[in-house]
């Protein structure tokens, strides 16, 4: 406006006398900052602006708060402070990709304790453009930190010139082999890449990624929260507006605006986009967590960025087991972390997980031994375990099981690459997971009880599940399936019609009738035929004759037929002699498949299909209880699963069984097409088959703890187990050598 003071009034009558306590600005420039500054100060009303990258100020106005969406810097200083503490990395230099980029809180956090010592700053400026200046550049500070320095420490590089710095000192061989390299900056650790950056670089990032909508929220909440506590002390000054009349600076009464920001400076809380609180009086910060990385060695030697810990209200909280010591540091190969202990559990699904009894010693002289201790409790699984390892074994033999199968060749192989050991146990209540009764169930709740720190079963990946624990990536991928049973019928008494079509009779009897009528006929026409006439004949041809003829030729018997004696019927009879034998091999062809009764199930097009939504005549069907399939018909047939759930069974055994009883407990089964298949090609008399079209893709993975350090890990290794064949040849170890595994399945489309 060209009169500020005419715009100070209209915005004074048609805000601030209207009960505002505070305004809520989103300025986009530093012209627009500076307008809201002069705002605040003039009205004396505060006034929380949310920016995207944080706006240096000259001077600090205590009724203008400013919220920035990018971490701010004095939180990656934080940080990166920690990381430098944290491994006793006291001697340090700076490295900066940009002239003005601020490092005031970084330097004040070091200048406050004697230990630490500043190097050099190098400073890599837009003017090093040529590779040749770079690198002399390099060299001549690089030379001059060594043996002084550990530590180098990277701020406002982005990651394509860090990777171009790395690659310069590398190829020309001027990197001091013994610095360690931290980049400053907080990174998506998610979009980084692993190519041309050195073993050992540390990095950290945000947990998680908050969006502008909890900016605003938290910024909305700062204010209530401060209105809040300021009507405690005194309601008149924090809920009435003191402010009639904008131009009047009387400064000896308060406003209630300049009473509030005393609260918006003392105000913290955990809001959605981290724990917010006010620095300076002006700066509303919001701390995230942090989790750090490490670009090391994977198992298989492949460079690959490795969790070490997290920063959590300003100290770092270490990953047991996998954060480098500093000696290891020095290394340029592979670094081994400390060899972790995990405790994994399972549930019994065939063909993922069998069991089997020990031996007469207790021992598994094949697969992994494993407890089933019938319960959830940890500290009777501690007391188990500790008894099982140490040197008198006095668990109940009744407790112990030998494992095998799909998922634990898979456990055995990650055991190996990752180098670490485990102790395996059965889940207590054989549930894969639900949340019932205000706490999770199953394996799920395992996981989120600290009991165990891997499941390792046919365990499927969902929208519920995947917002409590960790999955890795998936290992194999299904869909949910129905599961019938054939039933053989009693041949009725007309079942030997059945081979032929009812057209085919008729037209073989036609034809039978009208070979005997021309037999006949050539016969009473021909001068040597049986006929009255005929060359001293003493028997007659007649048309009952043709039809003895025809009949005995069509069914094969012998019988007393006088055959024709003229040469056009005898040549006619052969005709219809070879015309019965091609009827006769078709018929008891198709005889045997139906004599032995006919196989009838019942069939269904999958999960839409009207009997299950519509069910009548007692049509049962069922599933797992707590399991993904049951979860999947909740949330998408909410009346299907309420009448199924008188049918639904502990597990996918009894599903199997219920169907094969005699009479049947069950008419369908809804399960893992993974797990029906399976039962389909081992069932001895080949009575079970999947039908419909398959719903509801899914797959399974290795459930973990939330936020867990070895999730990124074993993803990358089932992914390379996926490319190398290894996940196919336990495919073809544990579903191919069954004696159905070739029978088709009925697909109803």
């Amino acid at each position: 406006s060209n009169d500020p003071v005419s715009f100070l009034q209209s915005l004074c009558h048609t805000v601030v006398v209207q009960g505002v306590s505070a305004i809520l600005a989103f300025p986009q420039s530093r012209g627009e900052m500076l307008e809201l500054d002069f705002i605040s100060a003039a009205l004396r009303i505060p006034v929380v602006s949310i920016v995207l990258g944080e706006f240096p100020r000259r001077s600090l106005n205590p009724l203008h708060l400013q919220m920035s969406l990018e971490n701010s810097l004095s939180s990656d200083a934080d940080v990166t402070f920690s990381i430098l503490a944290m491994n006793n990395w006291y001697n340090f230099s700076l490295m900066l990709c940009q002239e003005e980029w601020n490092i005031t809180d970084f330097l004040f956090l070091t200048q406050q304790s004697s230990k630490f010592h500043l190097g050099s700053i190098i400073n890599i400026t837009a003017n090093l453009t040529s590779t040749s200046d770079l690198l002399n550049y390099l060299q001549l500070y690089l030379e001059t930190i060594k043996g002084t320095t550990s530590t180098m420490v990277m701020f406002g590089c982005d990651m394509e010139k860090t990777r171009r710095i790395f690659e310069i000192t590398t190829q020309f061989g001027v990197m001091p082999p013994e610095l360690h390299w931290i980049i400053g900056d907080s990174q998506n650790v998610e979009e980084l890449r692993t190519e041309g950056l050195p073993l050992g670089l540390i990095a950290h990032g945000k947990t998680t990624q908050s969006v502008f909508e909890h900016y605003v929220q938290d910024a909305m909440e700062l204010v209530a929260r401060a209105v809040a506590a300021a009507t405690m002390i005194q309601p008149e000054l924090a809920l009435i507006p003191s402010t009639m009349n904008c131009m009047d600076t009387n400064e000896r009464n308060i406003t209630s605006g300049q009473y509030l920001s005393k609260f918006l400076a003392n105000t913290t809380f955990d809001g959605l986009s981290g724990r917010i609180k006010v620095k300076g009086s002006s700066i509303v910060s919001s701390e995230n967590n942090f989790f750090i990385w490490n670009l090391q060695h994977d198992p298989l030697g492949n460079p690959m960025w490795t969790r070490l810990g997290s920063w959590q209200e300003g100290k770092i909280i270490m990953d047991y087991g996998i954060w480098p010591e500093q000696a290891q540091r020095h290394k340029s190969h592979m670094q081994h972390p400390t060899r972790l202990h995990l405790r994994v559990v399972t549930l019994i699904e065939h063909p993922f997980v069998f069991t089997r009894d020990v031996d007469d010693e207790g021992l598994c002289p094949a697969g992994q031994l494993c407890l089933d201790p019938l319960t959830n409790d940890s500290g009777v699984l501690d007391n188990l375990f500790e008894t099982l390892q140490g040197e008198n074994d006095t668990v109940p033999i009744q407790l112990k099981k030998c494992c095998y199968g799909y998922c634990i060749d898979l456990l055995e192989k990650l055991a190996e690459d990752m180098n670490f050991d485990f102790d395996l146990y059965i889940v207590g209540d054989g549930k894969y997971g639900a949340w019932k009764n205000g706490h999770w169930t199953g394996l799920v709740g395992d996981l989120l009880a600290g009991t165990a720190h891997m499941a390792v079963t046919s365990f499927s990946i969902n929208t519920a599940r995947s917002q409590v624990i960790d999955f890795t990536s998936p290992f194999f991928s299904t869909s949910l399936g129905i599961l019938v049973r054939t039933r053989d019928t009693a041949a009725p008494i007309g079942a030997f019609m059945w081979p032929l079509h009812w057209t085919m009779w008729l037209g073989i009897f036609v034809a039978l009738h009208i070979t005997a009528i021309f037999l006949t006929l050539y016969e009473w026409k021909s001068p040597f035929g049986m006929t009255p006439r005929g060359r001293n004949r003493n028997k007659v041809f007649s048309f009952s004759s043709a039809l003895n003829v025809c009949y005995a030729i069509l069914f094969g018997r012998t019988a007393a037929i006088k055959p024709p004696k003229c040469w056009t019927g005898r040549f006619l009879m052969n005709l219809w002699a070879i015309f019965c034998l091609f009827c006769l091999s078709t018929y008891t062809a198709n005889l045997a498949a139906v004599m032995v009764g006919e196989k009838i199930y019942e069939e269904l097009s999958g999960i839409h299909d009207p009997k299950l939504h519509h069910p009548s005549q007692g049509f049962r069907f069922g599933t797992v209880r707590e399991s993904s399939a049951e979860d999947y018909v909740r949330q998408s047939f909410p009346e299907m699963h309420e009448y199924m759930r008188r049918y639904n069974v502990p597990a996918t055994t009894d599903g199997v069984a219920y169907l094969k009883h005699d009479p049947e407990k069950l008419d369908a089964f809804i399960m893992d097409k993974a797990l029906l298949d399976y039962e389909v090609s081992i069932d001895a008399d080949c009575k079970l088959l999947t039908v419909g079209k398959p719903f509801a893709i899914e797959g399974y993975g290795i459930g973990l703890p939330p936020n867990s350090p070895l999730t990124s890990n074993i993803s990358e290794l089932i992914s390379q187990y996926k490319s190398h064949g290894f996940m196919d040849v336990l495919h073809d170890k544990w579903y191919k050598v069954v004696p159905c595994g070739k029978r088709s399945f009925a697909v109803t489309e």
